[in-house]
């Protein structure tokens, strides 16, 4: 009958010396302690799998002890039981530990981003990338995308929130689902741990209104001044006289680059790609936007933006700094928003200088069509357009200089 060694005790395992040659103390059951010539402990087990004696390593004392290395001796027995090999299934989990390192979701975000923002207008990519790098990476984007859980998501989304910005938390939380699905589709999860997070449920229930907007002639006069006294930086201050005057939104004023100006013309090319309705629109350029935007060029000219954050002269100014501008002039976000400046000429171009309410919905970029159904192209009405943008810068100069204000219901 084989002899049979008795268990060993921790007191036997913290005193073991080095010495001449490696040798072993065995616990049992193919568990071991190698002891090494130069004094290093290390916890092996010895196992038969399909034939082959095989040896599968547990790590060195006393960073594990010996009940740990008890506990893994056991759970190796129960692979074997199951007909597993324990060293296949620890070198598989190292490997799986080394690809979850290197899928960290900032790394899958950045592969998800390259490939999508091909497919994307310029405006839409930076804004997607403004949300990468100020929301999300810095709540998760260092974890193992799949460790990420839906509690990790819903923290940062209620932060968005809490700073009353509910469109910015919905807007994140998609571009979440769809790093979590291009993931997914890659096999480095198995689902998309936000999609249990409904905005319905998540997020505060909010009245959907209109952008507001300035309307009456008498109320739109001090504000045109206080724009013209805005003391920001040049970049700011010329965006912000030119908002009023071009009936751009104010994404493709941001976005907007110097070579899409067309200054022999007169007028602003803006290509297709960056036009929400995949359009390509012309915007005439009345003498005192000429004059701003000759006011910025020595400053601005040599790049490609014609309004540069001061942060990097390769993105635009963020979204927000023109709305924000508002709030420094006492303006809320319930009277004034950058957006609403088209409303504003939308209502008076009709309302009080009477032109023609297609010819105004044209240059808004709005899908106009002819009698026969068909969309106008880019330089339909351009006469009329012209005439009508530089009326209306004209009017806007009166109202800051003070002219008698005609009120809208009489001018109707």
């Amino acid at each position: 009958m084989p002899r049979q060694n008795a268990p060993l005790a921790d007191i036997q395992v913290n005193k073991a010396k080095k010495k001449e040659k490696d040798y072993k103390l065995s616990d049992g059951g193919g568990l071991h302690l190698l002891v090494t010539k130069t004094g290093g402990k290390l916890w092996r087990m010895q196992y038969r799998f399909d034939g082959k004696q095989k040896m599968l390593s547990f790590g060195a004392y006393p960073a594990i002890s010996l009940a740990d290395a008890r506990q893994r001796r056991e759970d190796a027995r129960k692979l074997l039981a199951n007909g597993q090999d324990p060293a296949a299934v620890k070198k598989a989990v190292q490997e799986a530990a080394v690809v979850a390192a290197a899928s960290t979701f900032a790394i899958v975000a950045g592969e998800w981003f390259q490939k999508r923002k091909p497919e994307w207008v310029d405006s839409h990519a930076v804004s997607v990338k403004g949300r990468l790098d100020n929301y999300i990476l810095p709540a998760f984007g260092s974890k193992p995308i799949v460790e990420v859980t839906a509690a990790d998501v819903r923290t940062m989304l209620l932060k968005i929130e809490a700073r009353g910005t509910i469109e910015a938390a919905k807007r994140v939380k998609v571009i979440c689902g769809q790093v979590f699905r291009y993931a997914a589709a890659h096999d480095l999860i198995q689902h998309d741990p936000s999609a249990a997070l409904k905005p319905s449920e998540l997020f505060r229930k909010v009245e959907k209104r209109h952008f507001a907007a300035v309307t009456d002639p008498k109320e739109l006069a001090p504000l045109l001044r206080s724009i013209e006294g805005y003391t920001g930086s040049i970049e700011t201050r010329c965006a912000l006289r030119l908002l009023p005057m071009l009936l751009m939104r104010p994404g493709e004023l941001r976005h907007l680059e110097w070579s899409e100006i067309d200054r022999e013309a007169g007028q602003i090319n803006i290509p297709a790609e960056k036009m929400k309705m995949r359009t390509a629109h012309t915007v005439p350029l009345c003498k005192q936007a000429l004059a701003i935007l000759e006011e910025i060029r020595p400053l601005t000219g040599h790049g490609k933006y014609v309004f540069p954050s001061t942060r990097s002269a390769e993105r635009p100014i963020s979204d927000n700094t023109l709305n924000a501008c508002f709030r420094r002039m006492g303006y809320d976000s319930d009277t004034v928003t950058a957006h609403g400046f088209r409303a504003t000429a939308r209502t008076i171009l009709d309302e009080v200088l009477g032109f023609r309410p297609d010819i105004i919905e044209h240059q808004l970029a709005h899908a106009v069509k002819d009698p026969n159904g068909r969309a106008y192209n880019r330089t339909a009405f351009i006469d009329d357009r012209r005439k009508m943008m530089q009326q209306w810068s004209d009017y806007l100069d009166s109202l800051k200089a003070g002219a008698k204000v005609i009120p809208i219901s009489k001018a109707a």
